[in-house]
């Protein structure tokens, strides 16, 4: 019988991909720095091992966008200690050898393990769970994504498919492109929410005003033009087109953004 294992086990995937292994029946360990059910350090190989006790397959996610390769060892210390299945949550740009992610995907490209890859596009619970939450509590989101579309994926669409992917050899060698099935603007997503009940207003920044508000939060400048640069090219016409894999995963259709906005848990947070 296999044992799973969920890195980020308190995230935004990795809580809901528990709770659905968990609801079936399925053994479940959830890891993470705090609050899951073993600590995990991923800069601390010390705290590998008691995670990776008597695991079969496991999910793995970096919580924090990084340069280095720590995932990718810890890929590698899972397949020593008898992982046989992995689905990693990656990037669509990670094929790049600069991208943070590109040393753990190839790794798990190139293991004899049966594992699965995914793509998702920008989260649909940025909004409510995620980085811009208190600016949408606040009733303004400012962002430098000017009116570029992108195809928000819910995270509970990407939790059904890792969850397929855990339990069964159907997904075995597959590299899913997840988003959502339309692509819309930041402007409709504030008018979803809006006519949710959660009013906010979306205000279009340039990238320098936007650099310039972050470093005044304390972000580093070098991560602060990073994100800037990967929001603006949204505004660049980048944000990413629909794609069926979700529907191609589970067979029904990726959920809109505007189901997203009008679910209860969405809308009482």
């Amino acid at each position: 019988m296999n044992k799973f294992l969920v890195l980020g086990g308190t995230g935004t995937t990795g809580r809901r991909i528990a709770d659905r292994l968990r609801s079936t029946g399925h053994e479940v360990r959830t890891a993470s720095r705090t609050g899951s059910d073993v600590r995990l350090d991923l800069d601390d190989p010390s705290t590998w091992a008691p995670a990776l006790d008597g695991i079969t397959a496991a999910y793995l996610m970096e919580p924090t966008v990084r340069p280095g390769d720590r995932l990718a060892r810890f890929a590698e210390a899972a397949l020593a200690s008898g992982v046989r299945r992995l689905v990693l949550l990656s990037a669509s740009r990670a094929s790049d050898p600069s991208h943070p992610l590109h040393a753990v995907e190839q790794t798990v490209r190139g293991s004899d393990a049966e594992w699965t890859i995914l793509h998702p596009n920008w989260f649909a619970q940025n909004f409510t769970e995620g980085p811009w939450k208190h600016a949408v509590r606040s009733g303004t989101l400012a962002l430098p994504a000017g009116d570029g579309r992108t195809p928000f994926i819910d995270a509970n669409d990407i939790a059904d498919v890792a969850t397929a992917a855990l339990t069964t050899a159907d997904h075995n060698g597959r590299t899913y492109e997840l988003t959502g099935p339309e692509a819309i603007t930041f402007t409709e997503a504030a008018k979803h929410l809006t006519e949710a009940g959660r009013p906010v207003e979306y205000v279009a920044l340039s990238p320098a005003e936007y650099i310039e508000q972050q470093v005044a939060q304390g972000v580093p400048r070098a991560g602060a033009e990073l994100l800037t640069g990967i929001l603006a090219s949204i505004a660049d016409g980048h944000g990413g087109e629909p794609t069926t894999d979700v529907e191609r995963a589970l067979g029904r259709k990726a959920r809109t953004f505007k189901a997203f906005a009008h679910d209860r848990d969405t809308t009482s947070d």
